[in-house]
Formats: structure tokens, C-alpha cells, sequence
């Protein structure tokens, strides 16, 4: 069964793993979906994370369509057992509407509508999907402060910001004495990408080099793309790799992989579990989000949450 962990500073005890949805409602189906999320929650598993945007890129699936599976499913189970994760700010692929929209104006247009989809009256952690440099932190963080304290949301958090900004928008709301940022989502995990190839593809703001300093002053860091796209996994097995060749095609995976087939062997488990238990076993508070498009691969990744990896361990992966 998953542990669960305090996250940072605020009051929610959540799954040592959260399982990411963005493949619901659109690739996998209402009972396929049922499917996975009954299997993670009868693990110990209550950490689910989400976006507004998630399955808009699909043009007849439902708007909102993870948001709508999620809400769905949330209505077979008793909502206060679990901790739901989404975001807003993200442009608006349905419409075409590809402007920066980290505004309060369509941050707050998509928490509503986030609400309405999930089906419930409060919102765990909401992240601001993305960010834009060129708007002040104060309006933001402002609006922010508003749909806390009207009860839309419990908590707030930054996804895909640079560490910067972060800081000087928590450095604003501790000067109004208002909690800020609780927690950041960033792309992280064992594989190292190449910037320009990951950037090509929407990825940005790599943690290793931009948020060690971040993490070590309290800050969780839930990670995303956390099994590196199936990178590891898919060498393993010899299966094409297809534009991940390319999204990590830097010379030290190559040592990262042959450190992880290693030690996947030593403790005879699977790369993903290795894979998973890097992030697992930081020193700092990291929660990994993973994927699965079936219970079997539900399973699978949970078994990760009881592999312990020791400092050197981690080193070996790290400093391959």
C-alpha cells in the first residue's frame, strides 16, 4: 500500500506517488477508466492530478475530457478520501487560442470551469499551468489569494514556472503575510534531455541546474514526465523510441540507462521501478507523476513506492 506524506506546508496527506489522468477521457474510456483509478486508489493511491486542458487536443472529445473522466469517477467514491490536482492557464487548443493566457482573467475563466467539470465545489491544488514572464507576479498571485480565500481552492501552486519567479511571487504573498506557491510542478526525472529538442515539444524548465535551491528551502516538487516519456523502458525492451530518441538523445543517458539496468538487476525489479524510485528517494519532498493506460501498469509503477534506494545508489544514477 502507498505511504502517505505531508505535502510541504499545507494540510494535505497525500499518496508517495500521484497518478497523472491525461489520457483519460479521450484515449481510455469512462470504464477504462474507472478501471485504473479504483486499482490506484485500493493501493493507498489519493493524489490524482489533472488539467483544463487535458484531451482538448482531441477534436471530438468532450471539453475538458480528463477533467469530466476524473468527476465522474469522483462521484462513486467519497471526495473528501482524496487530494485532486489540476490546472489552468494553459492556452485554449479548442478554440484556437494560442495567446499567452497566465492572466487572472482566463486563469480564472478555467477554474470555474475546472470546478464544473470535476464536479465538486473545492479545488485541493490548483497550479497555473504555464507561465508568462512579461506579467507581474502581483495580479496573479492577487487572484490567487481571492479563489483561496472564497473556498474555489485550499492551496496554489506553480507548474512549468522558473524558479525566479516562484521565488518572487512567494516573496509578494509572504508581504501580504498569505501563504503563496505550496508546491511546484516541473519536468524531471532520470533522463536528461536535450534542451532544444524538449523545447521543440512543449517541455521547458528542467529541474536538475534551475530548482536545487528552490527544493532545499522547503518547496515539494511534484515531478512530471517522471518515467522520461518511457525513454529507459523502451531501451530495455528494444522498442522504438520514436521522438523520445531525439527529446533525450544526450550522451549521459547512455550511463544513466546502463546505472539503471544495474540496479534494476541488484534489486530484480523493472527499469520503470528504478526509473520511479530515483525521484522516490530524493532527499527533498518529490512526488512523481506517473502514467498508466491499464490497472497492470498501474501495479507495476506502484511497486516502485517500496523500493529503497540508498544515497550511493542514487548517486550511482545521478553521477553516471
Amino acid at each position: 500500500m502507498l505511504e502517505k506524506v505531508t505535502l510541504g506546508a499545507t494540510d494535505l496527506s497525500v499518496s508517495r506517488l500521484c497518478y497523472g489522468t491525461n489520457m483519460l477521457g479521450w484515449k481510455l474510456d469512462q470504464g477504462q477508466s474507472n478501471a485504473i483509478l479504483d486499482t490506484f486508489a485500493d493501493l493507498g493511491g489519493n493524489f490524482i492530478d489533472t488539467a483544463r486542458a487535458y484531451g482538448d487536443w482531441m477534436p471530438d472529445a468532450p471539453v475538458g475530457a480528463s477533467e469530466r473522466a476524473l468527476g465522474a469517477w469522483l462521484k462513486t467514491r467519497k471526495r473528501d478520501q482524496f487530494v485532486i490536482a489540476t490546472k489552468g492557464g494553459l492556452f485554449d487548443m479548442r478554440v484556437g487560442d494560442w495567446r499567452n493566457r497566465v492572466t487572472p482573467e482566463d486563469i480564472t475563466t478555467d477554474l470555474l470551469q475546472s470546478l464544473d467539470h470535476l464536479g465538486i465545489a473545492t479545488i485541493d491544488l490548483y497550479f497555473v499551468h504555464t507561465d508568462n514572464p512579461d506579467v507581474p507576479v502581483e495580479p496573479i498571485v492577487d487572484m490567487l489569494i481571492v479563489h483561496r480565500e472564497a473556498g474555489r481552492i485550499r492551496h496554489f501552486a506553480a507548474s512549468n514556472w522558473g524558479a525566479a519567479r516562484i521565488g518572487a511571487a512567494n516573496a509578494y504573498a509572504a508581504s501580504l503575510g498569505k501563504p503563496g506557491f505550496v508546491a511546484s510542478e516541473t519536468f524531471w526525472g532520470l533522463g536528461v534531455p536535450d534542451a532544444a529538442a524538449a523545447a521543440a515539444e512543449g517541455y521547458q524548465h528542467y529541474y536538475e541546474g534551475e530548482y536545487e535551491a528552490l527544493h532545499a528551502g522547503g518547496l515539494p516538487f511534484l515531478a512530471y514526465a517522471a518515467q522520461s516519456g518511457g525513454y529507459f523502458t523502451k531501451r530495455a525492451s528494444g522498442a522504438d523510441l520514436g521522438p523520445l530518441a531525439a527529446r533525450y538523445g544526450v550522451a549521459v543517458n547512455d550511463r544513466r540507462f546502463a546505472a539503471a539496468q544495474a540496479l534494476a538487476e541488484a534489486h530484480g525489479v523493472s527499469i520503470n521501478a528504478i526509473v520511479l524510485a530515483y525521484l522516490i528517494n530524493q532527499p527533498l519532498k518529490t512526488i512523481p507523476i506517473f502514467g498508466g493506460s491499464s490497472p497492470e501498469q498501474v501495479r507495476e509503477s506502484v511497486k516502485a513506492a517500496a523500493l529503497v534506494l540508498t544515497p550511493a545508489e542514487l548517486a550511482q544514477l545521478r553521477d553516471a
